[in-house]
Protein backbone atom coordinates (compact mmCIF):
# COMPACT_ATOMS: atom_id res chain seq x y z
CA UNK A 1 0.00 0.00 0.00
CA UNK A 2 1.33 3.44 -0.96
CA UNK A 3 2.10 5.72 1.93
CA UNK A 4 1.69 9.49 1.53
CA UNK A 5 4.22 12.02 2.75
CA UNK A 6 2.19 12.85 5.85
CA UNK A 7 1.81 9.17 6.62
CA UNK A 8 5.56 8.64 6.23
CA UNK A 9 6.24 11.60 8.52
CA UNK A 10 3.83 10.27 11.13
CA UNK A 11 5.42 6.82 11.06
CA UNK A 12 9.00 8.06 11.55
CA UNK A 13 10.72 8.04 14.92
CA UNK A 14 11.10 11.02 17.24
CA UNK A 15 14.66 11.88 16.14
CA UNK A 16 13.76 11.82 12.45
CA UNK A 17 10.68 13.95 13.16
CA UNK A 18 12.86 16.54 14.91
CA UNK A 19 15.29 16.51 11.97
CA UNK A 20 12.44 17.03 9.50
CA UNK A 21 11.01 19.92 11.54
CA UNK A 22 14.45 21.58 11.71
CA UNK A 23 14.84 21.22 7.95
CA UNK A 24 11.34 22.58 7.38
CA UNK A 25 12.25 25.62 9.51
CA UNK A 26 15.44 26.17 7.50
CA UNK A 27 13.52 25.87 4.23
CA UNK A 28 10.70 28.26 5.17
CA UNK A 29 13.09 30.91 6.53
CA UNK A 30 15.36 30.55 3.49
CA UNK A 31 12.48 31.13 1.10
CA UNK A 32 11.41 34.15 3.14
CA UNK A 33 14.93 35.59 2.87
CA UNK A 34 15.10 34.81 -0.86
CA UNK A 35 11.86 36.68 -1.61
CA UNK A 36 12.87 39.57 0.65
CA UNK A 37 16.28 39.89 -1.02
CA UNK A 38 14.81 39.64 -4.51
CA UNK A 39 12.62 42.64 -3.72
CA UNK A 40 15.42 44.54 -1.94
CA UNK A 41 18.07 44.02 -4.62
CA UNK A 42 15.62 44.77 -7.44
CA UNK A 43 14.65 48.06 -5.78
CA UNK A 44 18.30 48.94 -5.14
CA UNK A 45 19.29 48.29 -8.76
CA UNK A 46 16.33 50.18 -10.19
CA UNK A 47 16.71 53.16 -7.86
CA UNK A 48 20.49 53.31 -8.46
CA UNK A 49 20.01 53.42 -12.23
CA UNK A 50 17.49 56.25 -11.87
CA UNK A 51 19.72 58.11 -9.40
CA UNK A 52 22.76 57.94 -11.68
CA UNK A 53 20.75 59.35 -14.58
CA UNK A 54 19.47 62.17 -12.35
CA UNK A 55 22.92 62.81 -10.85
CA UNK A 56 24.63 63.35 -14.18
CA UNK A 57 21.80 65.52 -15.53
CA UNK A 58 21.68 67.75 -12.44
CA UNK A 59 23.88 70.85 -12.32
CA UNK A 60 24.15 71.41 -8.58
CA UNK A 61 24.74 69.23 -5.54
CA UNK A 62 22.10 71.06 -3.50
CA UNK A 63 19.51 70.35 -6.21
CA UNK A 64 20.40 66.65 -6.05
CA UNK A 65 20.26 66.64 -2.26
CA UNK A 66 16.75 68.11 -2.29
CA UNK A 67 15.51 65.19 -4.43
CA UNK A 68 17.10 62.30 -2.52
CA UNK A 69 13.76 61.08 -1.18
CA UNK A 70 12.94 59.90 -4.69
CA UNK A 71 15.84 57.41 -4.53
CA UNK A 72 15.72 56.20 -0.94
CA UNK A 73 16.25 52.57 -2.02
CA UNK A 74 19.50 53.37 -3.84
CA UNK A 75 22.83 52.79 -2.06
CA UNK A 76 24.29 55.55 -4.24
CA UNK A 77 21.88 58.12 -2.80
CA UNK A 78 23.11 57.18 0.69
CA UNK A 79 26.71 57.70 -0.40
CA UNK A 80 25.84 61.08 -1.92
CA UNK A 81 23.98 62.14 1.23
CA UNK A 82 26.96 61.32 3.47
CA UNK A 83 29.51 62.86 1.12
CA UNK A 84 27.47 66.03 0.60
CA UNK A 85 26.94 66.42 4.36
CA UNK A 86 30.69 66.20 4.94
CA UNK A 87 31.34 68.67 2.12
CA UNK A 88 28.95 71.15 3.72
CA UNK A 89 30.83 70.86 7.01
CA UNK A 90 34.10 71.63 5.24
CA UNK A 91 32.63 74.60 3.42
CA UNK A 92 31.38 75.97 6.74
CA UNK A 93 34.95 75.74 8.05
CA UNK A 94 36.17 77.65 4.99
CA UNK A 95 33.68 80.43 5.69
CA UNK A 96 34.51 80.56 9.40
CA UNK A 97 38.30 80.56 8.99
CA UNK A 98 38.40 82.28 5.62
CA UNK A 99 40.94 79.67 4.54
CA UNK A 100 40.16 77.99 1.18
CA UNK A 101 43.07 75.57 1.61
CA UNK A 102 41.14 73.62 4.25
CA UNK A 103 39.34 71.41 1.75
CA UNK A 104 42.51 70.42 -0.09
CA UNK A 105 45.18 70.30 2.64
CA UNK A 106 43.61 69.94 6.08
CA UNK A 107 43.46 66.47 7.66
CA UNK A 108 39.69 66.81 7.69
CA UNK A 109 39.54 67.82 4.02
CA UNK A 110 39.20 65.53 1.00
CA UNK A 111 40.34 62.58 3.11
CA UNK A 112 37.45 63.20 5.47
CA UNK A 113 34.96 63.10 2.59
CA UNK A 114 36.56 59.89 1.35
CA UNK A 115 36.23 58.35 4.81
CA UNK A 116 32.56 59.29 4.99
CA UNK A 117 32.00 57.63 1.62
CA UNK A 118 33.80 54.49 2.78
CA UNK A 119 31.71 54.37 5.96
CA UNK A 120 28.52 54.73 3.94
CA UNK A 121 29.67 52.01 1.54
CA UNK A 122 30.43 49.63 4.40
CA UNK A 123 27.04 50.35 5.98
CA UNK A 124 25.21 49.68 2.70
CA UNK A 125 27.12 46.45 2.07
CA UNK A 126 26.19 45.27 5.57
CA UNK A 127 22.55 46.12 4.92
CA UNK A 128 22.47 44.36 1.56
CA UNK A 129 24.24 41.25 2.88
CA UNK A 130 22.03 40.96 5.96
CA UNK A 131 20.62 37.43 6.41
CA UNK A 132 22.70 35.99 3.54
CA UNK A 133 24.76 34.07 6.08
CA UNK A 134 21.59 32.14 6.94
CA UNK A 135 21.30 31.04 3.30
CA UNK A 136 24.96 29.98 3.32
CA UNK A 137 24.47 28.08 6.58
CA UNK A 138 21.36 26.35 5.22
CA UNK A 139 23.12 25.35 2.02
CA UNK A 140 26.11 23.98 3.91
CA UNK A 141 24.38 22.17 6.77
CA UNK A 142 20.93 21.09 5.57
CA UNK A 143 22.22 18.08 3.54
CA UNK A 144 24.22 16.84 6.54
CA UNK A 145 21.27 17.31 8.90
CA UNK A 146 19.15 15.33 6.45
CA UNK A 147 21.84 12.67 6.18
CA UNK A 148 21.93 12.38 9.97
CA UNK A 149 18.17 11.81 9.98
CA UNK A 150 18.53 9.17 7.27
CA UNK A 151 21.31 7.33 9.09
CA UNK A 152 19.32 7.36 12.31
CA UNK A 153 16.21 6.16 10.51
CA UNK A 154 18.08 3.31 8.82
CA UNK A 155 19.56 2.25 12.17
CA UNK A 156 16.06 2.18 13.62
CA UNK A 157 14.74 0.25 10.60
CA UNK A 158 17.44 -2.42 10.99
CA UNK A 159 16.66 -2.72 14.68
CA UNK A 160 13.03 -3.40 13.79
CA UNK A 161 14.14 -5.94 11.19
CA UNK A 162 16.24 -7.69 13.81
CA UNK A 163 13.36 -7.76 16.26
CA UNK A 164 10.90 -9.08 13.66
CA UNK A 165 13.36 -11.72 12.41
CA UNK A 166 12.38 -11.09 8.77
CA UNK A 167 14.45 -9.38 6.06
CA UNK A 168 11.90 -9.48 3.27
CA UNK A 169 11.40 -6.47 0.99
CA UNK A 170 7.99 -5.81 2.54
CA UNK A 171 9.64 -5.39 5.92
CA UNK A 172 12.79 -3.53 4.83
CA UNK A 173 11.40 -1.09 2.23
CA UNK A 174 9.03 1.02 4.38
CA UNK A 175 11.67 1.74 7.02
CA UNK A 176 14.33 2.66 4.43
CA UNK A 177 11.87 4.89 2.55
CA UNK A 178 10.93 6.70 5.75
CA UNK A 179 14.61 7.26 6.53
CA UNK A 180 15.49 8.57 3.07
CA UNK A 181 12.86 11.30 3.26
CA UNK A 182 15.17 13.21 5.63
CA UNK A 183 17.91 13.38 2.98
CA UNK A 184 15.37 14.45 0.36
CA UNK A 185 14.05 17.28 2.54
CA UNK A 186 17.63 18.32 3.34
CA UNK A 187 18.36 18.72 -0.36
CA UNK A 188 15.08 20.55 -0.92
CA UNK A 189 16.14 23.06 1.75
CA UNK A 190 19.77 23.34 0.65
CA UNK A 191 19.52 23.72 -3.14
CA UNK A 192 17.40 26.92 -3.24
CA UNK A 193 19.48 28.40 -0.42
CA UNK A 194 22.75 27.86 -2.29
CA UNK A 195 21.32 29.17 -5.56
CA UNK A 196 19.87 32.22 -3.79
CA UNK A 197 23.10 32.93 -1.93
CA UNK A 198 25.22 32.79 -5.09
CA UNK A 199 22.74 34.94 -7.03
CA UNK A 200 22.58 37.66 -4.39
CA UNK A 201 26.33 37.67 -3.86
CA UNK A 202 26.75 38.33 -7.59
CA UNK A 203 24.16 41.13 -7.58
CA UNK A 204 25.63 42.72 -4.46
CA UNK A 205 29.12 42.65 -5.99
CA UNK A 206 27.72 44.61 -8.93
CA UNK A 207 26.23 47.16 -6.54
CA UNK A 208 29.54 47.39 -4.66
CA UNK A 209 31.34 48.10 -7.94
CA UNK A 210 28.80 50.85 -8.67
CA UNK A 211 29.32 52.34 -5.21
CA UNK A 212 33.11 52.32 -5.60
CA UNK A 213 32.83 53.97 -9.02
CA UNK A 214 30.39 56.59 -7.72
CA UNK A 215 32.63 57.39 -4.74
CA UNK A 216 35.56 57.98 -7.09
CA UNK A 217 33.50 60.23 -9.35
CA UNK A 218 32.13 62.17 -6.38
CA UNK A 219 35.62 62.83 -5.04
CA UNK A 220 36.83 63.88 -8.49
CA UNK A 221 33.98 66.38 -8.78
CA UNK A 222 34.74 67.76 -5.31
CA UNK A 223 38.42 68.14 -6.11
CA UNK A 224 37.73 69.86 -9.43
CA UNK A 225 35.04 72.22 -8.23
CA UNK A 226 35.60 72.84 -4.52
CA UNK A 227 39.19 72.10 -3.47
CA UNK A 228 41.36 75.15 -3.20
CA UNK A 229 38.47 77.61 -3.46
Amino acid sequence: MEVGSLGMFASTGLVVKLVLMVLLFFSVVSWGIIFNKLFQVYRANTASTRFQEFFWKAKRFDAINSQLDRFDSSPLSVLFKEGFAELNKLQEKVVEKDDPSIISTDLGGIDNIARSLRRATTSEITRLEKYLTFLATTGATAPFIGLFGTVWGIMTAFQHIGQSGSASLAVVAPGIAEALIATAIGLVAAIPAVMGYNHFQHKIKELIAEMDSFSTEFLNIVQRNFAGR
